[in-house]
C-alpha cells in the first residue's frame, strides 16, 4: 500500500508581514524536497475544503463564527503579535481542515498506508476558543475527533513533536479519556506550558519537555520510555502525528539540536508500534518547521519513512 500526500495551493494565500517565520515559503520548501524522483510512488491528493460544521468538532461554534468574521476582505489584521489573519486565511485554514480528514479519511479507510498532509498556518497552538502561536484552527485534534465520530475509532493517539508545546491540543483534550496526547518539546520556550505535572483530568495528557540544546540522544530516549512507553499500554485505533520540525538544529526559533533523520527513526518507531496495535493507521500533519533547510530535509527524511525506507 502506499503513502498519501494531500496539499492545497491555498497554503501560499495565507498573508504574513515581511519577515514573519510562518511564511508561505515554507510550503515551496516542502514541494521541492517532496519534487525529487525517489518520491514519485507518493499518491498526491488536492486537499478538499474543511467545512465549518467539522471544525466545530474541537472549537465552539461562537468561538468559529468570531474568527470567520474577522477575516478581512483585504489585506492583514492581527489576532495578536504573531497570529495574522489575510483575505486568504480561512480558506488556507479551512483546506488544512479538509486535508487532514481526508487523509483519515482515507488510511482508516485502507486506500493507502499512511498520509502527510503538508499545509499551513499550522494549527497545535489553537485552544478550543483561543487562536494564537500562528494557529487559527487545530487541524490535528479535528482530524483526530473525526477519526472518532465517522469512523468509530476508540482511542486516538495525538503525538506533537514540534519544537513548542502544543497548548491547543492539550486544552481541548484535557478531559477526553479517549484520546492521548503526547508531547516532546523545548522548555522553557514559548508558550509556557507542557510541564509534565500537567496530565489531564483523565491522565492521557503526556509531557515529555526537552531542554536547550539537547540533541537526537536525548529526544530518542525521552521519545522512547517517556511517549511509546505510553502508546504501548493506551493501544490506540489511530495515530495522528502533529509534525513540526522546528526541533532541527538549524531552526530559528529554539534551541535543540536534532537532525533530520531523528524525524525519520520517530516515524519509522511511531510505525512500528501502529502496526501492532492500530493497523499501520498512521496520519501526519504538518505543523512549524522555520529554517527552510531545516524544514526541506525533515519532511524528506520523515516522508521517506512513512513510504517504508
Amino acid at each position: 500500500m502506499t503513502t498519501l500526500y494531500v496539499s492545497h495551493p491555498a497554503s501560499f494565500d495565507h498573508e504574513v508581514p515581511e519577515g514573519h517565520p510562518e511564511r508561505p515559503a515554507r510550503m515551496r520548501a516542502v514541494e521541492r524536497a517532496l519534487e525529487d524522483e525517489r518520491f514519485a510512488g507518493l499518491v498526491r491528493a488536492t486537499a478538499p475544503r474543511g467545512e465549518i460544521e467539522a471544525v466545530t468538532l474541537a472549537h465552539p461554534r461562537e468561538y468559529v463564527d468570531a474568527l470567520v468574521a474577522a477575516v478581512p476582505e483585504h489585506g492583514m489584521v492581527g489576532i495578536d503579535s504573531d497570529t495574522i489573519l489575510s483575505a486568504g486565511s480561512l480558506e488556507a485554514t479551512l483546506r488544512a481542515v479538509g486535508g487532514g480528514m481526508h487523509a483519515v479519511d482515507a488510511v482508516v479507510g485502507g486506500e493507502c498506508r499512511n498520509a502527510f498532509v503538508a499545509m499551513r498556518p499550522p494549527g497545535h497552538h489553537a485552544e478550543r476558543t483561543r487562536a494564537m502561536g500562528f494557529c487559527l484552527f487545530n487541524h490535528a485534534a479535528i482530524a483526530a475527533l473525526h477519526a472518532r465520530k465517522k469512523h468509530g475509532a476508540e482511542r486516538v493517539a495525538l503525538v506533537d513533536w514540534d519544537v513548542h508545546h502544543g497548548n491547543g491540543s492539550q486544552d481541548i483534550f484535557w478531559n477526553d479519556a479517549s484520546v492521548l496526547y503526547c508531547s516532546t518539546h523545548q522548555m522553557p520556550l514559548y508558550p509556557g506550558t507542557g510541564s509534565p505535572s500537567e496530565r489531564g483530568e483523565k491522565d492521557t495528557i503526556v509531557n515529555v519537555p526537552l531542554r536547550p540544546n539537547d540533541d537526537g540522544e536525548v529526544f530518542r530516549e525521552a521519545f522512547e520510555t517517556g511517549i511509546l512507553s505510553r502508546l504501548e499500554t493506551f493501544r490506540p485505533d489511530v495515530i495522528v502525528i502533529s509534525a513540526g520540525f522546528d526541533a532541527h538544529r538549524l531552526d530559528p526559533l529554539a534551541n535543540l539540536r536534532l537532525e533530520a533523520e531523528d524525524f525519520g527513526w520517530a516515524t519509522r518507531r511511531l510505525m512500528d508500534l501502529a502496526e501492532r496495535c492500530a493497523g499501520g493507521r498512521v496520519v501526519s500533519i504538518l505543523e512549524g518547521g522555520y529554517s527552510l533547510e531545516g524544514l526541506g530535509k525533515s519532511v524528506a527524511a520523515h516522508v521517506d519513512a512513512l513510504m517504508g525506507r
